[in-house]
């Protein structure tokens, strides 16, 4: 492409076929539930045939079904069909085929309603991804402010002044400016007229755009403002607002401008971009880079846009949010969902929804589980001890259409109540980093354990593997260099070793989990350890054996 135009659309272009976040933990889920069933069915046909080919199983009548060549042929293959089918129907039974079913109804009733709010859903999954959000990257101008300008403040000169002095002035437009209120002088021309006074305009902010900011924060979402406007007025609103406190100012690293974002590299840019709130003076690939460098670090992220310059970011952002009233069709067509209004409340009410679709897809999973376990239980534990299956497949079909149809109609029309809003955002990873941090914390774990295991290893009966520590000076100083070798590793060699830099948190979980080899060592310490070793036992067993014989 060699256009900036040519660029952004074919950002635009590129479709993804990337899973939502509850699609893959459904899939998960799923594929565990069939592994479980299957390993139950399994189990169940082998007990039946057992008992069957070993003549512990008895007809109607209470004469055995078998009895080696007495018994016809077609009996045989009629019991063994029969037992089968048993086994098959708990396959049935226990794998979740009528999920699909409650989470297409979740999310059509979510659907339909969310319209009276505001909010027009484009892509059904979008609901639910929206449940997921952890961060949302917004745009200022008609999501934020109104789009009109208005006069806030009136500046009069009262008093004359020297041509060559303008401090008095100076000050007031720099005061103006740090206030995101524009200046116009009231003349045309720039030659032989004196400066009356300036005038203030502001766009102002919506009604109710810092309480959703506050809901949104309260719900442990994080709310980016991503704006081309200078830096002072993205500050000043998102001041106002809420999105940044008062005493957050520029040295935190919460606002920058674009280019200065652009200009970081890869690290910095990871390291730095959950701390941003306010990104000014933004291109449109400052602001698909920022959604980027988000979803890399695991975020599940939403945004929101209204013009071209928006429509990258849109496509690119896990849930694109476009505005209805003002917005291009471009940015709608790259968008999830449309808010009518152009209103940021209606984002959270959005985010509101989301969370009521996870919760109800929960709610049918929970209850299909119980319904499901309950079902295995009582047919695994019936074939083991008498040898014959209780429900039957008509039985355990009819309950599965009751547990799927019903049990979905009734749990997917619950609505939205205040205390989704109270809780943590799910996420799409865990600890909310990415596959690749994951992994990198693993491996830290692994070698950390090691580290406490030797301490473990000094003492193999005492339980006290402090004892005399201080004494070996040398053991402490092998172990500091290990730590030290495994700090370079992990913060310093991510090219070569394939990993992630790890940040202060995520050091202390990988100490945390690593520390529990002491407590395990200490537990294990106290199992008694018979005098002679286990296996010599063994061969005397055996001799004696060899005698009887």
């Amino acid at each position: 492409m060699n256009t900036t135009w040519g660029e952004m659309m074919s950002t635009i272009s590129n479709d993804s076929n990337e899973q939502t976040p509850l699609q893959s933990r459904l899939n998960t889920l799923t594929s565990s539930i069939g592994k479980v069933g299957l390993l139950v069915a399994f189990l169940v046909l082998v007990v039946l045939l057992i008992r069957y080919f070993t003549r512990n199983t008895q007809d109607e009548n209470g004469n055995t079904e078998y009895n080696g060549s007495k018994t016809k042929a077609d009996d045989i293959i009629n019991s063994v069909v029969a037992i089968i089918a048993a086994a098959m129907t708990i396959v049935v039974v226990a794998i979740p085929e009528g999920l699909p079913l409650a989470v297409t109804l979740t999310l059509a009733y979510s659907m339909k309603r969310m319209m009276s709010d505001n909010a027009m859903v484009r892509k059904l999954s979008a609901c639910e991804t929206m449940g997921s959000a952890t961060t949302i990257c917004t745009d200022k101008t008609r999501t934020f402010t109104l789009n009109q300008m208005k006069v806030i403040k009136f500046w009069l000169g009262q008093d004359f002044a020297n041509e060559n002095d303008s401090s008095s002035i100076a000050t007031s437009v720099v005061e103006l400016l740090h206030q995101a209120l524009r200046k116009r002088r009231f003349f045309l021309e720039e030659n032989c007229l004196t400066l009356l006074g300036l005038v203030g305009l502001k766009d102002p902010c919506r009604l109710g755009v810092k309480k959703a900011v506050e809901e949104c924060q309260y719900a442990g979402v994080n709310v980016k403002m991503i704006t081309g406007d200078n830096i002072f007025t993205g500050r000043a609103i998102a001041t106002e607002c809420e999105i940044l406190k008062p005493n957050q100012d520029m040295k935190s690293g919460a606002v920058v401008e674009g280019a200065e974002f652009r200009n970081y590299t890869p690290e910095e840019q990871m390291e730095k971009v959950d701390k941003i709130y306010v990104m000014a003076r933004s291109s449109p690939f400052d602001k698909l880079l920022m959604v980027q460098c988000l979803r890399q670090k695991g975020h599940v992220v939403a945004v929101t846009g209204d013009g071209t310059n928006d429509a990258s970011a849109l496509k690119e952002a896990d849930i694109g949010l476009s505005m209805g009233i003002q917005g291009i069709e471009v940015a709608k067509e790259s968008s999830d969902i449309v808010i009518l209004d152009d209103n940021f409340g209606s984002v959270a009410t959005v985010l509101r929804w989301g969370r009521c679709v996870y919760t109800n897809i929960q709610k049918f999973i929970q209850f299909q589980l119980t319904v499901n376990v309950a079902a295995l239980v009582i047919n695994f534990v019936a074939a083991v001890s008498a040898g014959e299956v209780p429900l039957s497949a008509v039985q355990l079909l009819w309950v599965n259409l009751i547990m799927d149809t019903l049990g979905a109609l009734a749990l997917a029309t619950e609505k939205p109540t205040k205390e989704l809003m109270e809780k943590p955002p799910v996420g799409e990873a865990i600890f909310n980093v990415g596959s690749k941090v994951n992994d990198t914390m693993i491996f830290n774990v692994f070698v950390l354990c090691q580290v406490f295991n030797e301490f473990n290893a000094r003492k193999l009966e005492k339980k006290n593997v402090f004892e005399g520590i201080h004494k070996s000076k040398l053991f402490l100083v092998i172990v500091g260099v290990t730590i030290v070798l495994q700090v370079v590793m992990v913060e310093f060699l991510k090219k070569f070793a394939d990993i992630e830099r790890l940040n202060w948190w995520q050091w202390g979980v990988c100490v945390g989990f690593a520390s529990v080899s002491w407590p395990i060592g200490w537990t294990v310490k106290w199992i008694p350890v018979p005098e002679k070793p286990f296996l010599s036992q063994m061969g005397e067993f055996k001799s004696c054996v060899n005698k009887i014989r």
